[in-house]
């Protein structure tokens, strides 16, 4: 399955693009938010946004160890 979902250069993007990025469960998603492993969220409003570079350093630390960081 190829992602198709493109991200912005800048800003906050919500969950549902995350998890269309990185194909992983919400449960584990926010599990790994809460233990450090993941980016920490940002509050606006009542909307739970990432950072879209906080995201994309996650992407390239995940290339660069083909995933095995995730397994810790």
């Amino acid at each position: 399955m190829q992602n198709t979902t493109e991200l912005p250069t800048t800003g906050f993007i919500r969950l549902p693009t995350v998890l269309s990025i990185i194909p992983i469960s919400r449960a584990n998603w926010l599990a790994g938010v809460k233990s450090g492993k993941f980016p920490s969220s940002y509050k606006l409003g009542r909307c739970t946004m990432w950072k879209v570079e906080d995201i994309q350093e996650l992407i390239a630390r995940i290339s660069e160890t083909g995933g095995d960081e995730e397994d810790k």
